[in-house]
Parts: C-alpha cells; sequence; structure tokens
C-alpha cells in the first residue's frame, strides 16, 4: 500500500484488523545476544551463560533480550506500507510495547504489520503501525509493537 503522507482519510479508511505478508528472516545468535549484553550493560545469565541457562533457565537455554528483538525491527519490517510526499519521518513512539514470548539462541525470527490508523497533527501526519514478530513456527508472536512514526512535510527552502 502507498499513500501521500497527508493522506489521513486513505490510510483510516485501510486500516484493518488483518496482518500483511510476512518479511524477512533473520536468526538472532548468540553472537548477537552477546553483543546486545555488552552493548547495554544487560548481562543477565539468562541471556549470556549458556551452560546456566540451559540447566536453570524455564526456556531450556538462553534467550534473547527483549529489547534486542525490538531493536530488530527495522530489518524484520515487511515494508508492505509506503508512505511518500513527507520531507522526514520520526520515530514517535510506541502506542504499545508488549513482549509475549521468548526468543531462543539459535532462533529465526520473522515479522508482519498491519496499518492501525492515521492522526492529522498540526506538525505532520501521525501514523501507527502494528508489527507482530514471531519465533518462526510459533502461532504465539514474542513481542507486539505499536510503532508511531510522524511523518512531517518538505520544508521550503
Amino acid at each position: 500500500m502507498e499513500f501521500q503522507f497527508d493522506d489521513v482519510d486513505g490510510m483510516n479508511a485501510a486500516a484493518s484488523d488483518e496482518y500483511g505478508a510476512w518479511g524477512p528472516e533473520i536468526e538472532v545468535t548468540q553472537e548477537m545476544i552477546n553483543g546486545f549484553a555488552e552493548l547495554t550493560g544487560d548481562r543477565q545469565w539468562i541471556h549470556i551463560d549458556v551452560e546456566r541457562a540451559t540447566k536453570e533457565s524455564p526456556f531450556g537455554g538462553p534467550i534473547a533480550h527483549g529489547f534486542l528483538t525490538l531493536a530488530l525491527v527495522p530489518k524484520l519490517n515487511p515494508g508492505t506500507l509506503k508512505i511518500v510526499g513527507h520531507g522526514n519521518a520520526t520515530n514517535f513512539g510506541a502506542g504499545g510495547l508488549r513482549f509475549l514470548a521468548p526468543v531462543p539462541a539459535g532462533a529465526k525470527i520473522h515479522g508482519k504489520s498491519r496499518l492501525v490508523s492515521a492522526e492529522a497533527r498540526k506538525n505532520g501526519t501521525l501514523v501507527t503501525t502494528e508489527l507482530a514478530v514471531h519465533v518462526v513456527g510459533n502461532e504465539k508472536p514474542s513481542l507486539s509493537y505499536n510503532m508511531q512514526i510522524l511523518y512531517m512535510p518538505k520544508r521550503s527552502a
């Protein structure tokens, strides 16, 4: 679907409870998890201590940080919604974020999205999409994220 950034009525008419196609698959490796732990300082054993997580974790092994899964959203987004004609787009925040199921180290994940709404704002159009990230083959999503992006008009020269 392609929309002009200020076509609020058109986007709202296209909003749906149905998700689009799956985006690309990404393997979440233990190396990625370890790197994220180092970058953020979140070195909890459930993520980085493979031996202990295998023995003691209720998940049978190490799992990815929820925020690592969230950080992968740009790579996972299937890109079924295209907004054109704007000057820039700014991450406005989250209308909702839930971590619903673990992502085990070594699992492949993918995402699908749906258009939720568009709202005219004085400085642009706020578009909300919902992205569901799943471990490949799992019905229950690992992450549900209502992403909000503010699309602003081009500035005059």
